[in-house]
């Protein structure tokens, strides 16, 4: 009798990526609250352009456990960063496709309608399950903004005093969070930008088009004004020796 392999119990694998649902289903509140999550990813992804170790999604779909993928019922961060990690194009983060990796910086874009679920259900979920070590919120229309640090003592959020100028560090990334005035893609506003080291603002594509403009521009002026003073001393003096 030939022996035939009892299969029944073999274990069906967790879905990942490409058959869980990537959209969260929640459209960003406002125009502003789209533009400020796409200045703060399109910031970040420029600075580290060259690094293949970082990944920085928005508005996309997280799934930390199988129960939670299957009732579909967690809203995913507006902006969070995970290092340590490959970067890659991603559907969703699906955390059991990661080895277990989880984003280190979660930023939340407080709205009417979001604002509770932000401060109480999304806190809890990333601070006892998905253990993100830093965690901000920012209203995009009152220009604050508010910093935790995830306490592993108690496994919940301790707010985080804010430096002289109301700008606060993030130890994870070695880079700062403040609120600035500018323009972002035709809409002023005082917008939350991340901060190199020195203070200085990590700059948006159009922002680093406009300095190299700028640069450029200041060249030519100084090429016009030496040139100029080239002919003023020719004309009093003669020309250089070598000059042709």
């Amino acid at each position: 009798m030939a022996f035939q392999r009892d299969t029944s119990f073999v274990p069906i694998p967790p879905p990942g990526e490409d058959e869980l649902p990537y959209d969260d289903g929640e459209p960003m509140e406002s125009e502003r609250h789209r533009k400020q999550m796409d200045l703060l990813i399109e910031a970040l992804d420029l600075l580290w352009k060259e690094r293949d170790d970082v990944y920085v999604g928005g508005n996309m779909a997280v799934y930390f456990s199988e129960l939670q993928a299957k009732k579909n019922d967690f809203r995913g961060p507006d902006v969070f960063v995970v290092l340590d990690t490959v970067r890659r194009e991603r559907k969703s983060w699906v955390v059991w496709q990661e080895d277990g990796r989880t984003p280190d910086v979660v930023i939340e874009l407080l709205s009417e309608s979001t604002e509770k679920v932000d401060r109480i259900d999304k806190m809890r979920i990333y601070a006892k399950l998905l253990r993100v070590p830093e965690y901000y919120l920012f209203d995009p229309f009152t220009g604050v903004l508010e910093a935790y640090a995830l306490d592993l003592a108690t496994m919940a959020y301790a707010p985080v005093a804010p430096g002289a100028g109301g700008d606060v560090a993030s130890p994870r990334l070695h880079l700062g969070l403040g609120v600035r005035r500018g323009t972002y893609h035709g809409l002023e506003a005082d917008w939350l930008r991340w901060l190199d080291p020195e203070g200085r603002v990590v700059p948006t594509g159009e922002e680093q088009a406009r300095a190299a403009d700028e640069r450029a521009r200041a060249a030519q002026h100084e090429a016009t004004l030496l040139a100029a003073r080239l002919a003023e001393y020719e004309q009093r003096f003669g020309k250089l020796p070598g000059g042709g």
